[in-house]
């Protein structure tokens, strides 16, 4: 399995953006998905997740101004992030889990100025 995230970039705060994350293979609408991001001097922390069902939960800092999806079709998970403060600037990680195994994209950088 092969993760391609995209659509980092530059924002001011108050702004939006949308991070896509393309999956190879054929496990992709049988996995759990993840968006994890990882600050300057930060640990890896858990952003948002979705169940192959599904079902999402968040971390308590970005409910109610980030939104994980998914595309079966498309194998691909998006990460809608509105209202952007300078304290989301991390490099974001998607991240697939399937039967115990797990996969790491490249990280794409998201940067919110003030």
């Amino acid at each position: 399995v092969q993760l391609q995230a995209s659509g980092g970039g530059l924002v001011q705060a108050g702004g939006s953006l949308r991070l896509s994350c393309a999956a190879s293979g054929r496990t992709f609408s049988r996995s759990a998905m993840g968006w994890y991001r990882q600050a300057p001097g930060k640990q890896r922390e858990l952003v948002a997740r979705i169940t192959d069902g599904d079902n999402s939960n968040y971390a308590d800092s970005v409910k109610g101004r980030f939104t994980i999806s998914r595309d079966n079709a498309k194998n691909t998970v998006y990460l809608q992030m509105n209202s952007l403060k300078p304290e989301d600037t991390a490099v974001y990680y998607c991240n697939l889990k399937f039967l115990g195994f797990e996969y790491w994209g490249q990280g794409t950088l998201v940067t919110v100025s003030s």
